[in-house]
């Protein structure tokens, strides 16, 4: 059996968030993850608010009086930024998994030739749409939905 090699972190969490030598595609997993995390917590605070709705008329009215403020819009906000992140990574990802956006086979030597000329070019497009969809979303939430 072969022996692991194993690097100590001895940057912490530091080292952990900034991701080292990897650079910016360690940033995405971690906002991948984080957006994930996000879409959950808000998945299930919808059923608790959409369940009041069955117990009584007057708790899903004091509940939803709860969250109809300017710090809930502007979390539902973040909640759209992070759908919209979340997507589009993760149709990076999938096309990246699926092998549309390898390459042709090669010799496994950092730094890889077809993350370079590939995946970073798709990922910077795919960034761009995002953060398009989301100045788009904002307008429409902020500005033209009120």
């Amino acid at each position: 059996m072969p022996e692991i090699i194993r690097y100590p972190n001895k940057l912490g969490l530091i080292g952990w968030l900034g991701g080292g030598k990897w650079g910016v595609e360690r940033y995405l997993y971690t906002l991948h993850r984080v957006t994930g995390l996000g879409i959950l917590l808000y998945f299930l605070m919808h059923i608790f608010v959409t369940s009041s709705r069955a117990i009584s008329e007057e708790l899903w009215r004091s509940t939803m009086g709860f969250f109809d403020s300017t710090v809930f819009l502007i979390g539902e906000y973040l909640v759209f930024a992070a759908f919209a992140f979340h997507a589009l990574n993760g149709l990076r990802l999938g096309l990246i998994e699926l092998g549309f956006l390898t390459g042709p086979a090669e010799e496994p030597v950092y730094p890889y030739k077809s993350s370079l000329n590939v995946q970073r070019p798709f990922m910077i497009v795919m960034m761009i749409v995002a953060a398009a969809v989301i100045i788009v979303g904002g307008w429409d939430f902020f500005i033209a939905g009120h």
